[in-house]
């Protein structure tokens, strides 16, 4: 971006004056709201936002995004785009999962300041100016369902996941899973979400050197509609926890991961070797020469991956540098 740009760009944006936003052309916040069958909420909560924007004399954008709906939700988010040109709505072909539609919405967002909330009205868009406020000091604000309006059988298994992902990752936040979260512009622009990584956004972005914040947030019973989600996602969530150590922790050394593994197999073969040799046992052997070949293959299989990787290095998202000094 040149010179010219970057000035037309700045006047676009909001200005900070006396703890109040300036109105300014452009978007300084954007609200991204994926939907899924949630034609009874998604008008007034648009308008609730739409709200938030004028009492904070800010500059914002709506970014509904569709993700197949099949119960009127597509044809009211048509007309809302209709009636306000600042409203986005994109429509994905079919149902394609949370993390796709967040994902979608994130490249289509042009604030400052991006804050995702669910399109049930169970978020209160009353929060945004405290989001706003917080991301001055941090880049990824996640809000904190502190008393929650669910079903035991929801709060339940939620707060086991909650508990073993800040076991196993070290980040600490009371709700990793919570659909409102604020994010700064740079974050928003490095982050890729696919399969179902929503829940792990808080360790995504905190792996990439982003400063994490939390909000306890009010949570509101659900008004109409029914919940998308059951007692499977905490068992897919816990699967995607190895995907999310191992690329937070290891894509750029895949072998250290699984040449751990091999050296661990190939001793335990060779340990068994060494029983056979007194023991005469049969068995031992043949579960021996298993876990020796399992150890080289562990070893081929990380050294292709790191070929792999170094074959995709230049495709891969820079390294985080936070900042340049006369660079």
């Amino acid at each position: 971006m040149n010179g010219a740009q970057n000035a037309a760009s700045r006047a676009g944006r909001a200005i900070v004056k006396g703890g109040r936003f300036a109105m300014s052309s452009a978007p300084r916040v954007s609200v991204l709201v994926p939907c899924y069958n949630e034609v009874g909420t998604v008008r007034e909560l648009w308008a609730q936002v739409r709200a938030q924007f004028a009492a904070l004399g800010v500059a914002g954008e709506v970014v509904f995004v569709d993700d197949g709906s099949t119960d009127g939700t597509r044809e009211v988010l048509r007309e809302l785009a209709a009636e306000d040109p600042a409203t986005q709505v994109l429509l994905l072909r079919r149902n394609l999962g949370k993390a796709a539609a967040l994902d979608v919405g994130f490249r289509a967002t042009r604030g400052d300041f991006v804050l995702t909330m669910d399109a049930d009205l169970q978020d209160d868009p009353a929060e945004m100016p405290r989001f706003i406020e917080a991301l001055e000091s941090f880049d990824v604000v996640g809000g904190w369902k502190a008393v929650r309006h669910d079903p035991v059988e929801k709060t339940l298994p939620s707060k086991l996941f909650n508990a073993t992902v800040r076991k196993v990752t070290g980040v600490q936040l009371h709700d990793m899973n919570c659909g409102y979260k604020g994010y700064r512009r740079a974050v928003v622009d490095e982050l890729r979400l696919w399969g179902e990584l929503h829940r792990y956004i808080p360790v995504l972005t905190t792996a990439r050197g982003f400063t994490l914040g939390e909000l306890a947030v009010t949570h509101h019973a659900r008004r109409s509609g029914v919940s998308k989600y059951g007692w499977e996602r905490y068992l897919r969530g816990l699967l995607d926890l190895f995907t999310v150590v191992y690329i937070t922790r290891y894509r750029s050394r895949p072998l250290h991961f699984l040449g751990t593994w091999a050296l661990a197999f190939k001793l335990l073969g060779l340990l068994l070797l060494l029983l056979v040799c007194f023991t005469h046992n049969l068995a031992l052997g043949v579960l021996s020469g298993v876990l020796l070949a399992c150890a080289g293959s562990w070893w081929a299989v990380g050294l292709a991956a790191e070929g792999g990787h170094a074959a995709a290095y230049t495709s891969l998202p820079d390294y985080p540098v936070a900042e340049r000094l006369n660079g």
